[in-house]
């Protein structure tokens, strides 16, 4: 069964904003490469290298912040810009963006990179294991999804969601259908009105059930527990690759090094995540904080890509 990004509605909604993505792109990146002609730094790269920020995506956000400040330090010109997911796309294949972070595949993005897949190049996964979930406190009685046919009163019969069109929504409501859980209550509304059910339940030490993803911050803010799924009724995983221009691999063969060699564990990128939302959402704020708190983060990817 195919795993949907949590926020990501329908195919539909895909097509439609595959369409719309060329020709906002002609004004929201237009006038092409940075890159053509620009200085090089010491190394060989081309000094200015142009991000792609998903905006909405908080892992991407945050992984576009950290190289930001590691890229700046090297002393390139990073230009991060904020876009939607189509619109970086587009703007990969046609050099206006120069690399993305958070290409989630084989399923979520798989249209627009099977679309611009000859203009874009694969510079390696960082992240595996980007799954639906439901998910509970870590000391309440539940181990599956099955569990709470028989348990679900102590959770209130009652499961907390997110927004009703999203991905997730349409994979929670599966499996509630697949493992008969006819008692439970899914309650839909907003990420934000999950995420306050959650804090307050946590702060009362209540039991507590809703429907979340990897990556997210919440699993470092709370004791969680993801409920097993023998059904597999919530999808597969899918794994985080960085993209970059058709060109990126000779503009930036250093940096090309380091996202080879750069991955991230579910346990950092959720600390990276919750310390940006700590910073009230400041990205740059919450990413050098958290870059502070691991000081040999950069060191050691620098030693496992081989550069200096």
């Amino acid at each position: 069964m195919e795993t949907k990004h949590p926020h990501r509605p329908t195919r539909e909604t895909l097509v439609i904003a595959g369409l719309l993505a060329t020709a906002l792109a002609l004004t929201a990146c237009g006038g092409g490469s940075d890159k053509a002609g620009g200085d090089k730094l010491a190394n060989g790269d081309t000094k200015n290298i142009s991000i792609g920020v998903p905006s909405g995506w908080d892992e991407g956000i945050a992984t576009s912040a950290v190289f930001t400040h590691i890229l700046e330090d090297e002393g390139y010109t990073v230009d991060a810009k904020t876009a939607d997911v189509a619109v970086i796309y587009t703007g990969l294949s046609k050099g206006d963006f120069n690399v993305f972070l958070d290409a989630w595949l084989p399923v979520t993005h798989k249209d627009y990179v099977a679309k611009y897949k000859d203009s874009i190049t694969d510079l390696g996964t960082w992240y595996e294991g980007a799954t639906l979930n439901i998910a509970v406190n870590e000391d309440s009685p539940a181990k599956t999804i099955e569990d709470l046919k028989t348990m679900g009163g102590e959770y209130g019969n009652k499961l907390i969601g997110i927004e009703p069109g999203a991905g997730l929504t349409a994979q929670t409501k599966q499996a509630i259908k697949d493992y008969g859980l006819d008692d439970i209550d899914l309650r839909t509304s907003s990420t934000p009105a999950m995420l306050a059910e959650l804090k307050g339940a946590a702060a009362k030490k209540q039991n507590i059930a809703v429907t979340l993803w990897h990556p997210h911050w919440a699993y470092a803010a709370y004791p969680l527990r993801d409920l097993e799924d023998p059904k597999g009724s919530m999808g597969k995983g899918e794994s985080l690759h960085s993209y970059g221009d058709k060109d990126f691999t000779s503009e930036y063969p250093n940096v090309t090094k380091l996202l080879a060699a750069f991955t991230m564990s579910d346990e950092k990128l959720a600390e990276l995540e919750k310390d940006i939302n700590d910073a009230g959402n400041d990205a740059d704020k919450g990413s050098a904080n958290w870059l502070e708190d691991n000081p040999d983060f950069v060191a050691e990817l620098k030693k496992a890509a081989g550069v200096e």
